[in-house]
């Protein structure tokens, strides 16, 4: 089997997979099931912003949420540490889920221990393709997601979110974002999350060298 006929093997079996989501999403006039259009939108971002990336990259993008649904948000507490509890399970789920389609096209063992890498977050701003896969989560949230979160909460709060978000990118990823056809009121919120950024790193800058002088 050639790399490319493996790879297109792995997407068909990873859609399938996320075809079987019980949530659907409007996309444009049609609607698709939710994960399977995360992870083909997942897919077109990473055309867009890095299209020479490997194939372990393209595998973890397009298996990011696979059966996500399958791990219920309630099946943990309600609260900070219940949320970050369900994604570190959610982590290895996916891991597990990629692992086993992986395997079945005929993946060798190092592109499989890639994927799990990329898909269980670790090392991110350490591991260049961990991040990039990272980089690309981030540019199809803003894309794509962002505007039916930011109606749901204020701007306090988004602001810290947009924050949050920028801090995991590379600088690569960052100028791409500032890329994207947000709109007018977007816009406006990230140059506000920005100046907090750049605030914080100027008080650092500032505590750095008072230290360095004394």
């Amino acid at each position: 089997m050639s790399p490319e006929v493996r790879l297109a093997a792995a997407f068909d079996r990873i859609d399938a997979a996320n075809a079987e989501v019980p949530n659907f999403e409007l996309d444009g006039e049609r609607e698709v099931p939710k994960e399977l259009l995360y992870g083909q939108r997942m897919s077109a971002a990473l055309r867009a912003f890095a299209p020479e990336a490997s194939p372990a990259v393209q595998l973890a993008a397009r298996a990011q949420h696979i059966r996500r649904w399958t791990v219920p948000r309630s099946d943990f507490p309600m609260d900070r540490a219940g949320y970050h509890r369900w994604r570190t399970h959610l982590y290895g789920v996916h891991a597990d889920e990629a692992e086993a389609i992986l395997r079945e096209v005929g993946y060798d063992d190092a592109t499989v221990a890639q994927v799990r890498k990329m898909l269980r977050k670790k090392g991110i701003k350490s591991d260049p393709e961990v991040q990039l896969l990272e980089d690309v989560i981030c540019l199809c949230f803003l894309r794509h997601y962002w505007a039916d979160f930011a109606a749901k909460h204020d701007e306090a709060k988004l602001i810290g979110i947009l924050q949050k978000t920028w801090r995991k990118m590379s600088p690569a990823g960052q100028a791409a974002a500032l890329k994207l056809p947000l709109r007018s009121e977007d816009l406006a919120l990230v140059e506000k999350a920005l100046a907090g950024v750049r605030g914080d790193r100027e008080r650092g800058s500032e505590q750095r060298g008072g230290q360095g002088s004394a």
